[in-house]
């Protein structure tokens, strides 16, 4: 079986991403997964990673402000580009039925889902 090396568009640099931690295409996220890859872990030497905490100003009535976002951004180490986001909402860390055997609490913390942007990545294959 090929496997496929994923580098940064940008200035070619091995991510180092594997394939054995690639999500299936149909997986289910709560962040859209459109023009992305997931992985469940990543070599953490070829990425910055920067906090990103803001607001969306979203006025539905006097007392709601907005959404609050946080999340945080991938940058490659070697350019400085940014190829992706890492989300809160990969798999519950527990394998616990969740409160009331209804499934994993959301207050449980998530597993880390490092998503890239297919457009800011070279995928080539290596057999």
């Amino acid at each position: 079986m090929a496997s496929a090396i994923y580098s940064c568009k940008e200035c070619g640099a091995n991510l180092n991403l594997s394939q054995d931690h690639l999500f299936p295409a149909g997986f289910y996220f709560e962040a859209g997964n459109k023009g992305t890859l997931s992985f469940s872990a990543i070599d953490s030497t070829k990425f910055r990673f920067q906090k990103e905490d803001k607001i969306k100003p979203f006025f539905e009535t006097l007392d709601y402000w907005g959404i609050q976002r946080k999340r945080t951004k991938i940058i490659c180490n070697s350019c400085g580009r940014l190829v992706g986001y890492v989300y809160d909402d990969g798999p519950p860390l527990t394998d616990s039925p969740g409160q009331f055997h209804f499934g994993p609490s959301q207050v449980i913390p998530r597993a880390p889902r490092y998503r890239f942007r297919t457009k800011a990545l070279n995928v080539s294959s290596q057999t």
